[in-house]
């Protein structure tokens, strides 16, 4: 068997067993990947998949083994190819980033201009992540990094490090009666106007909803989205007063917008770089760390990801637009 074999095995139980969907994510054909699943079987002596005419029905108890053994066989590989490229001093490959529009949008740019200069022949490739989709591709071994954020003392699954931390920032029109105030709105006099903010505040056990009802209230939701960008629109069309990370305000928003910060009882939130667990990082994804928290130490990560320390990692830092790429 191959490690061809293996892959096209591990695309098939990743695309839910529909072949035409797998050939789509190696860049396959349909037959290629048939041929290749009925080779790997004859060689092993038995099914991987039971069959409902044509299509796969289901994993057969012994294909379960057969996967979790092909998905280390695989890992190993790569970060064998990995810890090549990094011993070569290779500035060239290939990183798969999976995050929300935020980052992509406001964070990012700046830091991925830093990185290419730095890796001139790195391909970068932007994933949007919606909700619940991190740990699956991270499992799959779909992405190299995800960035994500959570509010409060909350802490993603996995091999997540803390960056940095931000706070949500209240955007009104000059007009607006909370535009006057000159300082944060209490969470009272935020709860007497429609919200447009982000969907997950929506969620009942949202730090928004957990924190209005501590001093009595339930928000009102206007409206709400992913994109702090379709937020801004909203409010700008006059729906309510808009909630958005501070990562998402540019200087031209204070142009368009009355910028207040947001009541302090309105927890922090902590921006994480999430890893794949058993994997060498490259020397770039590392650097792209390094980009977005400067107070991390690249030799400490490659210790916890090798399994040879616990992970004990500084404090994050408050936002702040990002610097140069230490030497």
């Amino acid at each position: 068997m191959t490690l061809t074999e293996l892959r096209y095995l591990l695309a098939i139980v990743d695309a839910d067993l529909n072949i035409s969907a797998a050939a789509q994510r190696v860049h396959g054909t349909q037959p290629s990947l048939s041929r290749s699943l009925k080779q790997l079987e004859d060689e092993l002596g038995f099914q991987v998949f039971t069959r409902h005419g044509r299509s796969l029905a289901e994993i057969t108890p012994a294909g379960r083994e057969v996967i979790e053994i092909a998905r280390r066989i695989v890992a190993d590989a790569a970060s064998l190819r990995t810890y090549a490229a990094n011993q070569r001093g290779d500035t060239s490959g290939e990183l798969a980033l999976a995050t929300a529009r935020t980052y992509a949008r406001h964070v990012l740019p700046p830091l991925l201009s830093i990185l290419v200069d730095h890796y001139p022949n790195l391909d970068v490739q932007i994933q949007g992540l919606g909700e619940g989709e991190v740990f699956e591709r991270l499992s799959h071994n779909d992405v190299d990094i995800a960035l994500v954020s959570t509010a409060g003392d909350r802490m993603p699954e996995g091999i997540a490090i803390p960056l940095f931390t931000w706070r949500r920032v209240v955007l009104v029109e000059r007009s607006h009666p909370l535009a006057s105030l000159g300082r944060a709105p209490t969470l009272a006099e935020l709860g007497r106007y429609p919200l447009v903010t982000y969907d997950a505040s929506r969620r009942p056990e949202s730090t928004l909803r957990l924190a209005m009802g501590q001093v009595g209230m339930e928000p009102r939701f206007a409206c709400s989205a992913q994109d702090a960008d379709l937020i801004k629109v909203y409010v700008r069309a006059g729906l309510g007063v808009g909630l958005v990370a501070e990562l998402a305000i540019e200087a031209k928003d204070h142009d368009d917008f009355c910028v207040l910060p947001a009541d302090p009882a309105l927890p922090a939130c902590i921006s994480w770089a999430l890893l794949p667990s058993g994997r060498v990082a490259r020397d770039y994804t590392l650097d792209l760390i390094r980009l977005l928290a400067p107070q991390l130490d690249t030799r400490d990560i490659r210790r916890v990801l090798e399994g040879s320390s616990v992970a004990e990692w500084p404090m994050p830092r408050e936002w702040a637009r990002p610097g140069a790429l230490a030497a």
